[in-house]
């Protein structure tokens, strides 16, 4: 299993270990991992179709991103507010960016376009279902393809501009991002039980912190499609309630605000923070978004080999 480890994060580390000085070849870079992220969800959409009763599937599907969602999100939330109440991070209402970069609608748009990816797929798999090794190509193509991906966004990583000095320094950004990294395998574990998974697989779905193409890709790489698309929902649903959750709490409770979009308060969540709690709140985002998106990956592919 522990071979199998160190294959899947033998990509990650070689990507991170190349230095991009050139502004072109990292905007060729970022659109690969895009594209990548795209054609997977696409082949995994198209080994969905795959699924023996896949009604069925899908409905149980469905129930058991709802379960995961709603116990990793109660303990989030709670161990989010008691850090707000001790950490003192307050929003800046006189620095709130007048017009935010982007509506809540049109970011979640690409969220949205995501899911629609996953559709399409699946209705292709569904079209081909008479084609005699569809599936099961579609799913050795998704792992060669998350290779490459992985191989990208280790490079991303390493490019980000993002120190280490300045990881630590931003004590705020730190601790919200280790708060909802451990509440939210606390919530996997607990999860585990009610679904009829293994600790550790409890533990790998909520190692995504919202981070839900990636998570999806890597569960579903490892544990089948079925699980892929409760991790995909599990880490969006987490997303499409912080846009929300984000404008009714951040001049209270900044920190909860921040730190439950995990992942993607350092990109998709970002201007929303920046809208309403103001430029302050920035630096601490993007420090607790980046800090997760370094865990993720290791941790979840770390409880997936157990």
């Amino acid at each position: 299993m522990l071979s199998g480890l160190v294959i899947v994060l033998l990509p990650l580390l070689l990507g991170y270990l190349v230095p991009v000085r050139h502004a072109g070849l990292m905007a060729l870079i970022n659109r690969g991992v895009n594209a990548s992220v795209y054609v997977i969800l696409l082949l995994m959409g198209v080994s969905l179709a795959g699924l023996d009763n896949l009604g069925s599937q899908l409905s149980r599907m469905g129930g058991q991103a709802l379960v995961l969602f709603a116990v990793i999100g109660a303990c989030n939330l709670a161990g989010l507010w008691w850090l707000s109440r001790r950490l003192g991070l307050t929003a800046d209402p006189s620095r709130v960016v007048p017009g935010a970069p982007t509506s809540k609608l049109a970011a979640m748009a690409g969220s949205l376009a995501l899911v629609g990816v996953v559709v399409l797929g699946l209705a292709l798999g569904l079209l081909g279902r008479g084609l005699d090794g569809l599936h099961d190509g579609a799913e050795a193509l998704a792992e060669w393809v998350l290779y490459a991906l992985l191989a990208l966004i280790g490079c991303q990583l390493r490019n980000s501009g993002m120190a280490l000095r300045q990881i630590l320094l931003n004590r705020h950004g730190l601790a919200i991002a280790l708060m909802l990294a451990a509440t939210s395998l606390v919530g996997g574990l607990i999860a585990a039980p009610l679904l009829d998974l293994r600790a550790s697989e409890g533990l790998a779905m909520a190692a995504g912190f919202g981070w839900y193409s990636l998570s999806a890709i890597l569960v579903g790489d490892a544990l089948g499609p079925a699980l892929g698309g409760v991790a995909f929902f599990n880490d969006l649903a987490r997303e499409l309630l912080a846009f929300v959750l984000i404008p009714l709490v951040i001049q209270r409770h900044a920190a909860l605000a921040i730190g439950y979009g995990g992942a993607t308060s350092m990109d998709f969540t970002l201007p929303v923070i920046q809208q309403h709690g103001g430029v302050t709140c920035v630096p601490v985002a993007v420090v607790s978004g980046f800090i997760l998106s370094l865990l993720s990956p290791p941790l979840t592919l770390f409880f997936l080999s157990l």
